[in-house]
This record gives C-alpha cells, structure tokens and sequence, in this order.
C-alpha cells in the first residue's frame, strides 16, 4: 500500500542517524544516580500531556496540567473535560510504560485500550451532522466508529477519513505492518508510518491524533528511544506534514517526526 511506502533521502537520513546518536549518548549516561531519571520521565509526561492535547484544543497550560496532574487541584475558570483529558491522558502513558514492561505486542486491541483510557468519563463527543451542523453524539471508549468522520480543511475543503466499514481491516494491516518492520526499519519511520495511517484512517469516534501520538511513542520507547513530543507551537507544521503525508510525501511527515524526537533527546541530555 502506497500509505505504507517511504523511499529515505539524504536529509531524512542525516536526521535518522542524529537520532540515533542521541540515543547512544543518552543510553551512555545511565544509570543515572537517585531519582533523577524518574523525574525526567516525569517532565516528559506532563509536556507530552500538554502538547498532546493542547493541539486537540485544550485550554490548559503547561503550568496548569503540571499543576493538576502533581496536586490534582483544577483551576478555576476552565472546563472540566480539559482536566479529564488530562488525568486521562497521562494514566494512558503510565498505561503504555506497563505495556513496554510486559512486553505486550502491539495490537488492535491494545489500541482500542488506549483508547479507552483517553475516552473515560467522556460522556459525548463532538461531530457534525449531515447538514453540516455542529451537534454531539454519545461517546463510544475503545469501539470503532459506526458513522463516517471528517474534518473541515483551512483550504476549505472536507477531508474523509477511512470509512466504517473498512476500519476494521485497515488496522488489522497497520498493526500487521508494524509487527513485520520494528526490528526492520529504523524506529523513527516505523512510528511516523503509523502514526500518519492512524490518523489517516482516524478509527474512533474521537482520540484519534492523541491516540496516533500513543501510538508513534509506543514504537519509539519500546526501541529505546524518548518519545517523539509534538509541541502545540508547531501545530501548523504538523498539520500541514500530515497534509504532504496525504499527497504521498511520507518523507516530509517523518522528518517533521525525526525533529520531534531529536528536541526531545536534546531535552534529554540536558536535564541529564
């Protein structure tokens, strides 16, 4: 399938080995002394938390989801779903730790469990009729979608995702592709494939992009790497990588992944 399919240029490569020579320098300077590691994972899962959903439209800043997530206090003046988002969003990252632990395979249900864990005590989610009106349905956690999705484009166009019927099959390929390419093809593309075809077939009713996001970390820490946090001032960038991802340029997107990741591994090694 042409989705699956990336041909790496020189660019792309030159930001696949810096990756990867993050990663040595890191993995270098374990074992780290005291809980200096822990609270680095730490940081990690409440940037991550913020980014993830700030994108998705979150009010929440980062001093405010630390805030929360650290004291469990919400702050007066902003909606409650964006604190269950967040409490949802970082118990689905201490979930994904545990499926790296137990070395579960990754799996359509696995995905519809991370699913859940980021749709829980969601009672409706948003959509759009059609007539073309905005409306809510009542929230499905961890069950694929039964009516068609899209979006509206800055262009002003409708893009379609993947249709109901066909989402079932889609994943099971996604899932399949993966398992036959991680110890394959580097990380990095691996991750940025199927996070660009989960978005691509967009399987649920909602938690789509942070279940992509799950998803591509999951890839990147299970093969020893920090996760790849797409910060919500590059919102833009990232949507219109997506965009060329759409065209059939699959390089561009895992570069803009790659550079994700390298600002991450940078971070990293500097709280190190």
């Amino acid at each position: 399938m042409t989705n699956y399919t990336l041909q790496p240029d020189l660019t792309l490569e030159k930001k696949l080995n810096l990756t990867d020579q993050l990663k040595y320098e890191i993995e270098s300077k374990k074992p780290i002394e005291g809980d200096l590691w822990k609270t680095v994972e730490e940081k990690l899962l409440i940037e991550w938390t913020y980014n993830s959903n700030a994108i998705e439209g979150s009010t929440l800043t980062l001093g405010e989801t630390m805030f929360f997530l650290k004291n469990g206090l919400t702050v007066e003046g902003k909606p409650l779903k964006d604190f269950i988002d967040a409490r949802n969003h970082a118990e689905a990252i201490e979930f994904l730790y545990d499926v790296v632990k137990k070395k579960r395979e990754i799996s359509t249900s696995l995905i519809k469990e991370f699913n859940a864990f980021l749709l829980s005590g969601i009672k409706s989610t948003p959509a759009i009729d059609n007539n073309g009106n905005k409306t809510d349905k009542k929230a499905t956690p961890g069950d694929y979608k039964l009516l068609p999705n899209h979006v509206l484009q800055s262009d002003g166009r409708i893009h379609k995702y993947v249709e109901p019927v066909h989402v079932a099959s889609e994943m099971e390929y996604l899932c399949n592709w993966i398992k036959e390419n991680i110890d394959n093809i580097h990380p990095v593309i691996v991750a940025s494939v199927a996070h660009y075809n989960m978005v691509r077939i967009h399987p649920f009713d909602d938690g789509n992009g942070r279940g992509a996001r799950i998803l591509m970390n999951l890839i990147l820490i299970e093969k020893g790497f920090p996760p790849a946090i797409i910060k919500n001032e590059n919102r833009r960038k990232y949507i219109e990588a997506l965009s060329e991802a759409d065209k059939g340029n699959l390089n561009k997107f895992t570069e803009f992944i790659a550079d994700a990741c390298i600002d991450t591994q940078k971070s990293v090694l500097e709280n190190l």
